[in-house]
Parts: C-alpha cells; sequence; structure tokens
C-alpha cells in the first residue's frame, strides 16, 4: 500500500499549532504585497467580493484536500501522493501531483527569499532615515540601486536563507511551531497598529470605500479570472506545504475546521494589508494600481511625508520580513523532508542540503534583477516577455505548474481516492462531504482548467 519509506513520525503538539503554521505558511508577500495591488489594478471592492467567493468554491476544498492527502500518506508530498494512490488500487504514477507541488514551491522560495530580502533590506534603510522626506525620485534610485547591486542582494537573500535553516533544521516541533507560536502574533499586532495608524491620518474613509464597495462596472472579465487564481494561490496550495503539514497532523484535528480557520485568517491578514495600505495611498495622493512597486517605491513615498514616517516605515518592513519568512520555513520543509525519506539524512543535513541548492538557485533571480549579462534574455513564452532567468521562473510556477500541480490535487483527491478514505479523514457530516466532493471533483477542476488556459493565453479576455 505505501512507498517503502518510513512513514513520517513528527506531528504538531495541537490543533492550535497547526492552525497557527499553516496560516503562517500562507499569510506571505502574496497577501501584503500582491494582493493589495491586485485589488487596486482590478477595481477594489468588486474584485474583493469575487475574490471571497472564490476562496469558499476553490481555496478551502483544495486545501482540505491536500490536508487529506497529507494526512493519509503521511510522507513527503510525492510519496504521499503514492501512497494514496496504491491505497485507493491505482497506478503510482499518480504521484506525480506530490512531486510537481513540492517542486514548484521549491522554484518559488528561490525568488521569494530574495524578494524577502529586498523586504529586510528596506528595514534597515527605514530605520537609517533613507526615506524621511524623501522626493520619488529618490526613492526609485534606492530600490534601482538595490536591484542592481548582486552583492548586496547576494548579502540580504543569504541572511533570510541561514535564518530558515536555524529554524527548520531544529525540526517541527523545536522549530517551525515554536517560531510560528511567536512569529505569527507578532506580524498580526504589527499589521493591526499599522492599520490602525494609517487610518488615523491617511484617507480611511475612501479606502475602506475602495475595498468593501462593490463597482463591478470597473471589473473586466480578467479581473475575475486574476481573483480565480489568486484566492487559490494566496493560500500556498500545489506548492507541496499544505500536503507536508496535514502529514504532521495529529489524527483525532478536524481537517474541515482548521481548513476553513486558515482560510479565515488568510483573508483576514490580506484585508487588513489594504486597511493599512490604501488610507496612506489615498491619503497622499498616491496611485492605487500601481503594480508590483507599490510596496517598495509607492508606500515609501508616504512614509517620507508622514509623522514619524521613519519609525512606522521601518516596522512596515519587520512585519513584512516576518510574513515572508513564516512562508520561506513553510516552503522548504517538503523538500527537506523529502531529502530525510529519500537518502536516510537526519534532520540537519537534510536541512542544510535542501537550503544550499535553494541558495544556488535563489543566484538566477538575483543575477536578473542585477542586469547580469548571463541572466539576461530577450524572448517570449505564452505570450509573455521573457527578459531574464527570473521570468522564465515566474512564468512556469504561476502559469504552468501551479495550475497543473492544482488540477492534479483537485482529481487525486476527487477522483482518484476513494471516497471511503476521505470520508474518514474528513470525518464531518455527509452533507459537508457531499459538498465537498461536488467542489474537488467539479468546480474546482474546471476553475483550475480555465485559469490555466488563460494563464497559457489559450483564452484570451
Amino acid at each position: 500500500m505505501t512507498t517503502n519509506n518510513q512513514a513520517i513520525s513528527s506531528r504538531w503538539s495541537s490543533r492550535l499549532s497547526f492552525i497557527l503554521a499553516s496560516s503562517a505558511a500562507a499569510v506571505g508577500l502574496g497577501n501584503i504585497w500582491k494582493f493589495p495591488y491586485v485589488m487596486g489594478e482590478n477595481g477594489g471592492g468588486a474584485f474583493v467580493l469575487v475574490y471571497l467567493l472564490c476562496i469558499l468554491a476553490i481555496g478551502i476544498p483544495i486545501m482540505m484536500a491536500e490536508v487529506v492527502i497529507g494526512r493519509r500518506g503521511r510522507h513527503s508530498p510525492g510519496y504521499a501522493a503514492k501512497s494514496v494512490a496504491l491505497e485507493s488500487g491505482k497506478h503510482p504514477a499518480w504521484q506525480v501531483a506530490g512531486w510537481l507541488g513540492m517542486l514548484t514551491g521549491y522554484l518559488v522560495l528561490s525568488f521569494y527569499a530574495v524578494i524577502a530580502g529586498w523586504a529586510l533590506a528596506y528595514v534597515f534603510k527605514a530605520a537609517q532615515g533613507v526615506f524621511t522626506n524623501a522626493s520619488a525620485e529618490a526613492v526609485g534610485k534606492t530600490f534601482d540601486a538595490l536591484q542592481a547591486s548582486p552583492g548586496e542582494l547576494m548579502m540580504w537573500h543569504s541572511l533570510i536563507v541561514v535564518a530558515t535553516i536555524l529554524v527548520v533544521g531544529n525540526g517541527v516541533k523545536n522549530g517551525l511551531e515554536r517560531s510560528v507560536r511567536f512569529l505569527l502574533p507578532c506580524m498580526i499586532v504589527l499589521l493591526v497598529c499599522i492599520a490602525l495608524y494609517s487610518g488615523s491620518i491617511g484617507d480611511f474613509s475612501t479606502a475602506v470605500g475602495f475595498m468593501f464597495e462593490p463597482d463591478f462596472s470597473k471589473l473586466s472579465v480578467n479581473g475575475v479570472m486574476v481573483a480565480l487564481g489568486h484566492s487559490f494561490f494566496t493560500l500556498g496550495l500545489a506548492s507541496g506545504v499544505v500536503i507536508m503539514y496535514g502529514a504532521y497532523l495529529p489524527r483525532e484535528t478536524s481537517i474541515v475546521q482548521t481548513s476553513v480557520w486558515i482560510a479565515v485568517i488568510d483573508t483576514f491578514v490580506a484585508l487588513l494589508a489594504g486597511l493599512a495600505i490604501f488610507p496612506l495611498v489615498f491619503g497622499y495622493g498616491l496611485t492605487p494600481s500601481e503594480g508590483p512597486g507599490l510596496i517598495f517605491t509607492t508606500l515609501p513615498l508616504a512614509f517620507s511625508e508622514m509623522p514619524a514616517g521613519g519609525f512606522v516605515g521601518t516596522v512596515f518592513f519587520i512585519m513584512l520580513v516576518i510574513a515572508a519568512f513564516t512562508s520561506a520555513i513553510a516552503m522548504i520543509e517538503s523538500s527537506v523532508a523529502f531529502v530525510s525519506e529519500k537518502f536516510s539524512l537526519s534532520r540537519w543535513p537534510a536541512t542544510l542540503v535542501s537550503a544550499g541548492v535553494l541558495w544556488l538557485l535563489g543566484q538566477l533571480t538575483i543575477h536578473s534583477f542585477a542586469g547580469s549579462g548571463w541572466a539576461q534574455l530577450d524572448s517570449e513564452w505564452l505570450g509573455k516577455p521573457i527578459e531574464s532567468l527570473f521570468d522564465i521562473i515566474d512564468v512556469l510556477t504561476s502559469s504552468l505548474l501551479l495550475p497543473l500541480g492544482g488540477l492534479l490535487l483537485a482529481l487525486l483527491a476527487g477522483w482518484v481516492m476513494r471516497s471511503e478514505f476521505s470520508k474518514d479523514e474528513l470525518d464531518t457530516k455527509k452533507g459537508i462531504f457531499d459538498v465537498w466532493l461536488l467542489c474537488v471533483k467539479y468546480i474546482s477542476p474546471v476553475a483550475i482548467i480555465i485559469i490555466f488556459l488563460q494563464l497559457i493565453g489559450f483564452i484570451k479576455l
């Protein structure tokens, strides 16, 4: 029934630990960096409403499916998927669903850790007063100078990787669990404080109206697709994280309740990030649809003008680093578990191997941003410009591997795994199980296929 590897014996010490760890994994740059700017680009309130509906219909069911696979399989993602398929009398080739997720999360982390390094650099720049009374040109030059310096980027990236090693190397309870029990509440408290201060000195009423008053005339069909895609990706799905964390979940813990709580916390933080950022954006005459530069080039302009801007900016980027770091330790965990299983290594050597390869992969992103000649390209793929090696990794993960991995996981949980096994794992009311099975068998796969076809340019919207 199972693989030749010994099942993972580590467990979360409590239901709360699993909720905190999984929420910390989901709450990352996607919530605080990406969600506000994609909301700004797609009309605000109408986008938020569609996004929340998609979380309910797609995000939560797929998350439950991944936890089911992880807990049933009790292995790193690929071996867990193989175990579930074999137990249901199906071909072991379905293990590709788990391997694909683990690979995707690892590749995403290779550039995610670099961007986390930007945030760490900005902590010190804000604390040193770099943004105090700075002009738009000065703020832009600061960001450009950071990106253009491979040595500086490498230093910040290395610090993030080393910190990740120190936490993950200590194991599930003494490393992951202990860190998130402190870091996630700390991050939320900091974000609440920033939101309160932002609302008091910025244009809070305009921000609330922008975020929570739906104007569907501002929401395009493409905006709906973005909401659909972001609802799927924001929970850290199809990246190996949820399956891996599910493998550590005690048998008596409810998958349904914990999945809902994780989605609630993740969504709360995303909306709270909007309430922290948009009052400043509107209050200081900035543009909400600024795009990816909203955090690193637009927001520092508000910090430069506001009272105690240097302190607030420092706190904001500390909070951003925490969010990024808790996701980083989650995304590397499945590869560490795999290396340990595959090569019979203890925790520390497995962590060092996984982190060492990750550090090397990060150089592709660093030199792409820094403009190193060997990392630059001039091409197009799937209708998207490819100007560097980073663009290849970005397009490969976001447009191909994430949706494909999500589709395979939905099919594995909905069609391959025998329903009595998934029903045993979910251990919930028949009505709830039937709704989940409907979503994971039909609604989620169709939605993911539409996302996939749109991302690769097959569907033009």
